[in-house]
């Protein structure tokens, strides 16, 4: 009865509050290294926002290609025990789960790149250095993104080697992830302890403004609007001229 309710208390925390995380892969270099351990929560954005900067868990099911190949086979006992021990954070997870930073939320406008080969974040250039792996550009792939409502812009840390966002764009979505497909928020390094650390926001997410509603600064049709209030200043005082 004690293991039992042991494994229920387990299960219930791992389904509700708290969930480990095993990195498969070289994606989210040097911020997590293949073999970490993450704990992810799944409480915060059940409560609030996904914010920008936030390293999530979620499921690419219909969004991205597996980046790791799962073995699968086995006797049952075998498959068992992988099954366990993905789930509790000892073993590779299924093929359909990936961890990436979120660049871009909903209505974002999110640009590779700036003459400075930044990613700029509507119009905000992001200082990534502290993150990204050593040598990697910000992107090779360039792309002009506006980010759809419900879905946000992923991207690994190390970008050389991160099949995300950018190599989506020509799929359903352009390469956004539903928000209702994320799983929680990595929030720190459990394991080894050698490597053990909190994973928070970087300070640059927080210079980035809201998204611009209307048409963006310096567009044709921008300039035009632009210039329609003095148009019909002058058209007013002409009309007052001459009825004067």
């Amino acid at each position: 009865m004690l293991v039992a309710l042991t494994l229920l208390v387990a299960a219930l925390i791992r389904t509700f509050l708290v969930q480990p995380f095993f990195i498969p892969s070289g994606s989210m270099e040097n911020t997590l290294r293949v073999g970490d351990r993450v704990l992810v929560d799944k409480v915060s954005y059940r409560l609030g926002d996904i914010h920008r900067g936030d390293v999530v868990v979620f499921n690419g099911l219909d969004s991205f290609s597996p980046e790791v190949t799962v073995y699968t086979g086995g006797n049952p006992l075998a498959r068992g025990l992988r099954r366990i021990g993905g789930a509790v954070g000892m073993a590779p997870p299924g093929e359909k789960d990936f961890i990436k930073r979120v660049i871009g939320v909903p209505g974002d406008h999110v640009v590779c790149c700036d003459a400075n080969h930044l990613v700029t974040v509507n119009g905000t250039a992001l200082s990534e250095s502290s993150y990204l792996y050593p040598h990697d550009i910000a992107s090779e792939t360039r792309f002009d993104v506006t980010v759809p409502s419900g879905r946000l812009w992923v991207m690994g840390d190390h970008r050389s080697q991160s099949a995300d966002s950018r190599a989506h764009t020509g799929d359903p979505g352009g390469g956004t992830v539903p928000e209702s497909k994320v799983i929680g928020r990595a929030f720190t390094v459990v394991w080894p302890l050698g490597h053990a650390t909190g994973l928070g926001t970087p300070t640059t997410y927080g210079r980035v403004g809201s998204p611009v509603a209307g048409p963006a600064a310096g567009s044709p049709y921008a300039l035009v609007l632009a210039a329609v209030p003095p148009l019909v200043m002058v058209r007013r005082r002409r009309r007052s001229g001459t009825e004067s």
